[in-house]
């Protein structure tokens, strides 16, 4: 048995269909008498639910600007708005926008967060926060942001859109791989991306045939379980393990070229996998198995490929002329990745990955 180290957090997570009736208590638990509720300008009805299931004299207020990369400036209006209206804990409910949001506000304030995730993008179970200034995104690590409680419950799911359900999955698929060959890695952390990231494959197609009309309620329900149940896997593994080229990409190219970040892990993970292919062969045949494929990058391009997903950065707004800058940003300082950065092989990844050609070691 190899040697390592695991760091479990102090977080509790419900799981399961119905779980949102149980928020109320839930946010007793926690000691929230006043929580200010965060959602995206097109998620009311969310801010809603919350307010049904916890009660509108605990409600002190709705922030729903949350947006993409947290902006700074978003992010401070928040924050301001949590004190003046005296909130002693947050409610975010949505996917990744607004969990980041949430993590934001609990950095600068302190205050305990209950997350209740709607996509499958896992930030609510990392230490991890990110704010973008000045077209900049910048990451770091606090363990003040990890949310106290987090509420899964796939019924909150079900109307998710098909196609954001497919790349929201595909970033979940992102941590799991990625962390099967993180410099931190351990056992458990491989178990729990191996079948994080086999729950989310199984999901996959059958959330694309339900969009197509050709699969039955009971195999839907059953594949928004699986997704989000692979999501919180791997999304526990993006917690426990340094990501590294993928993630380095994802964020680069989100925060700076203001890129869906779901769409852009959509395009980059087969061609981040391949750059990695030969100094990770273990890592790869975990992934390929996971998937059910002989290839882990060419495995992931055909999954985003056949279900829908984008596989070109062009496709998603990015700008030919980008790419040497953001070649430049990835560049510009080395991290732990099993395949040590070189200009031009991450210049000849992006060019591949603009055109949407499979993926090339």
């Amino acid at each position: 048995m190899t040697n390592f180290a695991y760091v479990n957090q102090a977080q509790r997570v419900v799981f399961g269909a119905g779980s949102m009736s149980k928020l109320g208590a839930e946010a007793g638990a926690l000691g929230l008498d006043r929580v200010l509720v965060l959602c995206t300008p097109g998620q009311h009805a969310l801010a809603e639910l919350v307010r049904s299931a916890i009660g509108s004299e605990r409600i002190a207020g709705i922030f729903d600007r949350a947006t993409m990369h947290v902006p700074i400036e978003v992010a401070r209006a928040a924050c301001e708005l949590a004190k003046s209206c005296a909130a002693d804990g947050v409610v975010a409910i949505g996917g990744g926008s607004t969990i980041g949001l949430g993590k934001a506000i609990a950095l600068e304030l302190n205050l305990p967060t209950l997350a209740i995730p709607t996509t499958y993008a896992g930030s609510e179970m990392t230490t991890i926060y990110g704010l973008t200034e000045g077209g900049i995104k910048r990451t770091g690590t606090d363990p003040r942001v990890m949310p106290r409680t987090v509420l899964y419950d796939p019924d909150l799911t079900l109307d998710l859109p098909v196609n954001i359900s497919i790349t929201s999955a595909l970033n979940a698929l992102a941590h799991g791989a990625e962390g099967l060959y993180g410099e931190n890695r351990s056992p458990v952390t491989n178990l729990m991306a191996e079948a994080g990231i086999a729950a989310l494959a199984r999901a996959i197609p059958i959330l694309r045939r339900h969009g197509d009309g050709i699969c039955d309620i009971d195999e839907m329900r059953t594949a928004r379980s699986d997704a989000l149940y692979g999501a919180w896997l791997c999304g526990s593994v993006l917690g426990k393990v340094s990501m590294a080229l993928h993630h380095k990409l994802c964020h680069t190219l989100g925060g700076s070229f203001n890129l869906s970040h779901a769409d852009v892990h959509s395009v980059i993970l087969p061609h981040a996998l391949a750059y990695n292919e030969i100094a990770a062969p273990e890592a790869m045949d975990k992934i390929a198995h996971a998937l059910g494929t002989k290839s882990a990058p060419r495995g992931m391009y055909d999954l985003a490929l056949s279900n829908g997903a984008p596989t070109a950065l062009r496709d998603i707004g990015m700008r030919e002329s980008d790419l040497p800058l953001a070649c430049e940003l990835v560049m510009s300082n080395q991290y732990p990745n099993p395949r040590r950065l070189e200009i031009k092989a991450i210049g000849y990844l992006l060019r591949n990955a603009f055109e949407g050609n499979p993926p090339q070691a």
